[in-house]
């Protein structure tokens, strides 16, 4: 068969067959092929929809080869240096950042929804104590989806904000409880007096009868973690999440498979992916080894942490992260850590290789989180689970904005390559 090719004339004169070019407040442009199943019995063929934009979205605008992420608008930097956590919260849910007054409600409302059900907390005896957290994760956030009948009539604005409330406020609590069940330590409940990063670390390392002192170097830090994780446009496990929500789905039921999607390997575990390697290199000493396997073809070695799907540039999350990173390390007397020695020079040494530069293979935000996890006493197992806390601000955003515009049931088409029509022999 003689292979055709389709030419793509842009042009300003309209046609009966023409595809409409629809134009975005910045960023590339995208053809509109709703049409063209009809009018020419197409289909465009996109495998993994790297190249289609699968809705439009006011949430958040990344510009790969600048290295740019916006918030609503706002330059993750600005927000990272000089907002909290709920402000960034309420940003991504409602559009703009909170006065005074809306902090407030905002953060009253997390507070008055941040509790767990008794029942709820029952459903951890029936996981493993060795379970894998985001496996507790995906399951308890599910159940969720048989509480609260009370507000379930998710056409409504009020129960679908206050869905997206309890989602936000539980989440900390359902992460935190996955750790301590899996010790053996009391689950801790939420503290009101406290912020939603110190909440967490309480959560999660609090022991019983003691107060727990918040090391507020700490809880800045993973309070960035939670705002450059907080959402990252049509990602694998936000694209999930908008898939689920766009059947009518429980919120609830959407998150957890926003969840799961987000325990892939090649998804939310990669900064655990990076701590293996690091270790597994040892120190700065083996490095050119290390960058000569990464380069060889037929090496099965690969470089964690370096490249991004979207960004052709310096991750602007991976000069906060390693900023910070350093921070924590020198606050708790780790200054000297070999695997933060055998990042620096990895990321030093690959920089300067024509080999990275040419196939633009910078650090991204993967590369310093997990040491700085590592050595604020989370667990490697639980870094995802992390991941998971903040990214659930950026899910629940795309619900409320699909619930208000949405397109109908996502229901993606196929090339067929089986078989044609075949008869059963008789």
């Amino acid at each position: 068969m003689t292979k055709q090719y389709a030419s793509i004339v842009i042009s300003d004169t309209h046609t009966p067959n023409a595809l409409p070019i629809l134009k975005g407040s910045i960023g590339p442009d995208a053809i509109d092929v709703r049409a063209l199943l009809g009018q020419q019995n197409l289909l465009t063929y996109d495998p993994g929809f790297r190249s289609t934009a699968s809705c439009d979205s006011a949430i958040t605008y990344i510009d790969g080869d600048a290295g740019q992420l916006l918030y609503r608008g706002y330059a993750i930097e600005e927000l990272a240096t000089h907002c909290d956590f709920s402000q960034v919260a309420h940003l991504l849910m409602y559009g703009e950042l909170p006065a005074p007054e809306q902090q407030s409600a905002f953060q009253r409302n997390l507070n008055e929804y941040n509790l767990l059900h008794d029942q709820v907390l029952s459903f951890y005896h029936g996981f493993r104590r060795d379970a894998h957290p985001m496996a507790v994760m995906v399951g308890v956030v599910g159940a969720l989806s048989a509480f609260y009948q009370d507000s379930q009539d998710y056409s409504l604005d009020e129960d679908q904000h206050k869905a997206a409330i309890r989602l936000v406020a539980k989440m900390p609590a359902i992460a935190a409880a996955s750790y301590t069940y899996s010790i053996g330590r009391p689950i801790r409940h939420p503290d009101n007096n406290l912020d939603y990063a110190s909440n967490f670390l309480q959560m999660m390392f609090g022991r019983p009868s003691e107060p727990y002192h918040v090391d507020p170097v700490l809880a800045r830090a993973i309070e960035l973690i939670f705002i450059l994780h907080a959402d990252h446009e049509q990602n694998a496990s936000t694209s999930t999440v908008r898939m689920a929500a766009s059947s009518g789905a429980n919120p609830f039921a959407c998150i957890a498979s926003g969840i799961a999607t987000l325990w892939g390997p090649a998804h939310g575990g990669a900064n655990e992916a990076v701590l293996n390697m690091l270790e597994e290199i040892g120190s700065p000493d083996r490095i050119p080894e290390v960058v000569r396997r990464a380069k060889d073809k037929k090496d099965p070695f690969r470089l964690m942490g370096f490249g991004h799907r979207v960004y052709k540039n310096y991750d602007p999350r991976a000069v906060l992260i390693r900023d910070t990173t350093r921070q924590v390390l020198a606050h708790l007397g780790m200054e000297n850590s070999p695997l933060m020695a055998t990042a620096l020079e990895l990321e030093r040494v690959a920089l300067e290789d024509e080999y990275f530069i040419e196939k633009k293979l910078y650090p991204n935000v993967d590369f310093y989180s997990g040491i700085m996890l590592r050595a604020m006493g989370f667990p490697n197992r639980m870094f995802t689970a992390v991941f998971a806390v903040a990214r659930t601000v950026g899910w629940v955003s795309h619900w409320l904005e699909l619930k208000r515009t949405g397109h109908g049931i996502d229901r993606p088409r196929q090339l067929y390559t089986g078989s044609t029509l075949r008869h059963l022999d008789k």
